[in-house]
């Protein structure tokens, strides 16, 4: 049983894995860059900020380049291959030097996780920016990225993950292991949070906690009260 240990969920023969519980990745990238296509209208001007550490996380940078691309009137400013562990002291100085390079025309920053706005948040606000760049973040949903959002501080939108449902699935895997049947199938989808729904789905409490009746579903299934 895993989780998070590779792009994909679902059962992985490779690693000997029953069941990988993680979101679609790749559906987590389209919906961020696809979020920033619509706000623009379709002339979104982006930065694309990962790790290639981290194959999730390169993986997901390319499905939102690919996005971005396949926009006629977008453009893909430029591709940063940035350490999330060194974002404390690499982000202020890179926001200057984005600005600084391309003005106005830097107006979305797509990230493959929250914690990159952390630290380029300060920068902007130190440089007195507006509202622009629409900062969005393909995965996450720390508790900090919920507070900008609601605020409108130098973030507009994330994907979170659902911890919580995550940990009740893999307890229903583990029972299906146990079981000898084979494994749900469940891939929970792409929830896109900004500040119109930031409030709702456990965002009063800073995570992502789909009030779907998850818990009771499962009880039901485990057959217990």
């Amino acid at each position: 049983m895993a989780w998070h240990a590779s792009p994909q969920a679902g059962p992985d023969d490779k690693y000997n894995i029953f069941y990988n519980v993680t979101s679609d990745s790749d559906e987590i990238a389209r919906l961020s860059a696809l979020q920033a296509v619509a706000k623009s209208d379709g002339k979104a001007k982006v930065v694309i900020l990962t790790d290639s550490l981290y194959e999730i996380a390169l993986r997901k940078a390319n499905v939102m380049k690919e996005v971005i691309e396949k926009c006629q009137d977008c453009k893909v400013l430029e591709f940063i291959d940035t350490p999330l562990a060194d974002t404390s002291s690499r982000m202020p100085s890179l926001t200057f030097s984005l600005l600084q390079k391309y003005g106005d025309d830097l107006q979305y920053t797509l990230a493959i996780n929250d914690l990159y706005f952390d630290f380029m948040s300060p920068s902007l606000r130190s440089a007195n920016k507006g509202e622009m760049p629409y900062n969005i973040s393909a995965g996450d949903g720390s508790v900090t990225a919920y507070q900008r959002i609601r605020n409108n501080d130098k973030q507009f939108a994330t994907v979170p993950e659902p911890l919580n449902l995550h940990g009740w699935q893999l307890v229903d895997e583990l029972n299906r292991a146990f079981s000898k049947e084979k494994p749900s199938g469940y891939i929970t989808p792409a929830h896109l949070v900004i500040q119109e729904n930031v409030a709702f789905d456990g965002g009063d409490k800073n995570l992502y906690d789909p009030q779907n009746g998850y818990k009771e579903a499962y009880k039901t299934i485990w057959g217990v009260q």
